[in-house]
């Protein structure tokens, strides 16, 4: 079976790889997608408290269909392709990446927005300059989630005329082909093991980053 499964590979490399381009691109688009619009939902949310409870709650409804199921409704609306595909890997996206730029920026020390409240800092440059940087290291937790995620989620893409690695699995499957299910299913695990550990070091680092700039920005307490 592995003898069988590299011959198969390197038979078939040039196809696989552009396959693998395929995945990654349509997660990409995806989750950049979800950024543009999770980030401010994010940010709206913490500042105005009711407006995070109808937002969580949506993403939530979303986050609960059957992936399946939501990208076959989205099919009816949008047909097939690779738009709809992109759709639904943005709708999945959404709820890490607003989830935790919303817990990341109420997680900023208070001493430390005070500090730049007192300063003269604007409202706009606390948010750009203290707080958001120092909520990063919770949104890269939540991108990290959003990007395994959307990973898994692609394969499903040729059941509604998209393309990825997902058209190897399910091509072996209808062919009863072993080695094509594994040549699908194997380098789209490990993409979505490589996107986890790449970020979860950018994460690392960020918030190595941010300790030290929390506690450059604390106020110095006067000694007795």
């Amino acid at each position: 079976m592995i003898m069988r499964l590299f011959a198969y590979f390197g038979d078939h490399a040039g196809d696989l790889a552009a396959q693998l381009l395929d995945h990654i691109f349509m997660v990409v688009c995806g989750i950049a997608l979800a950024l543009v619009v999770g980030i401010p939902l994010g940010i709206a949310s913490a500042r105005k408290e009711r407006l995070a409870r109808p937002v969580l709650a949506l993403a939530n409804v979303i986050q609960v269909f059957p992936s399946l199921a939501l990208l076959a409704m989205l099919m009816l609306v949008f047909g097939l392709g690779f738009n709809t595909v992109v759709i639904g890997l943005f709708l999945y996206s959404l709820l890490p990446i607003i989830r935790n730029t919303y817990v990341g920026l109420k997680q900023v020390d208070r001493s430390v927005v005070e500090a730049g409240r007192g300063v003269g800092m604007s409202p706009v440059q606390l948010l750009w300059k203290v707080q958001l940087p120092l909520a990063l290291p919770v949104v890269m937790a939540g991108l990290r989630v959003a990007a395994v995620i959307a990973v898994g989620v692609a394969t499903l893409a040729p059941l509604i005329g998209g393309e990825g690695l997902g058209r190897e699995i399910y091509s072996g499957l209808t062919l009863r082909n072993d080695v094509r299910v594994y040549a699908g299913a194997i380098p789209a695990a490990l993409l979505a093991l490589l996107a986890d550990y790449a970020l979860g070091r950018l994460q690392e680092k960020l918030r190595t980053r941010r300790n030290r700039t929390a506690d450059a920005s604390k106020p110095i307490q006067p000694t007795a």
